[in-house]
């Protein structure tokens, strides 16, 4: 059977789901469609993922800072605290010390 017009013979040859007027969602369409869809999940995770990532490294570096400068403090304000006790009781001991050597003198 010869074809009328090599437009008709083509059209028997092509499947219509590849063709625009295929009617109906075509099947590269949608695998166009899901490739697309799948990229931009996978890029929103890994986007996800990475700003989580930040935080927690931002959040950890804030405590351990935190953490480190309570320490130092503490260890500064107990080091400030037994100096002033030792003072104190140096310059008690050396009130009393001279009030007895006065006293025994006089």
């Amino acid at each position: 059977m010869v074809p009328r017009n090599l437009n008709e013979s083509t059209r028997s040859t092509v499947s219509p789901a590849i063709t625009n007027g295929g009617g109906g969602t075509s099947y590269l369409r949608t695998v166009v469609v899901v490739e697309v869809v799948v990229i931009v999940v996978v890029v929103l995770v890994v986007v996800v993922v990475v700003v989580v990532a930040v935080v927690v490294l931002v959040v950890v570096e804030v405590v351990v800072v935190v953490v480190v400068v309570v320490v130092v403090v503490g260890v500064v304000a107990v080091v400030v605290v037994v100096v002033v006790i030792v003072v104190i009781v140096v310059v008690v001991v050396v009130v009393v010390v001279v009030i007895i050597v006065m006293a025994v003198v006089v």
